[in-house]
């Protein structure tokens, strides 16, 4: 599998036509999402049965669209939330793994601090 870190993940909640490529995925990230293609961040977008997804990313030379379909399950999307959503690369990972984000949350981190 494919591992990107330290990069900004944003996910399209909505399915889309994955008949869409570069040219009307790259156009989504702008006007729908309201977001700079150009950033280097990965747009993570799903379609209607969420057995495929689709990734797009500058990456300072041209757009790259990296596809991925399951041959017998599903991806667990996201089915609340914001129209476009921010994934840390934890996140992100699972996504890609087929954990479900939604019922996963990492431990908090604990802060202590040396008093006397």
């Amino acid at each position: 599998m494919m591992r990107w870190e330290s990069v900004s993940v944003y996910v399209h909640r909505d399915p889309v036509d994955f008949r869409q490529s570069i040219n009307g995925l790259s156009i989504r990230v702008s006007e729908v999402m309201a977001l700079d293609v150009f950033s280097g961040a990965l747009f993570v977008f799903g379609n209607r049965s969420r057995n495929k997804i689709k990734i797009l990313y500058w990456d300072k030379t041209g757009f790259a669209l990296w596809y991925k379909r399951l041959e017998k399950n599903k991806f667990k999307w996201p089915r609340k939330g914001d129209a476009v959503l921010s994934f840390t690369d934890e996140q992100f990972d699972w996504l890609l793994r087929g954990l479900d984000i939604e019922k996963l949350t990492p431990h908090t981190e604990s802060v202590f601090t040396d008093s006397c």
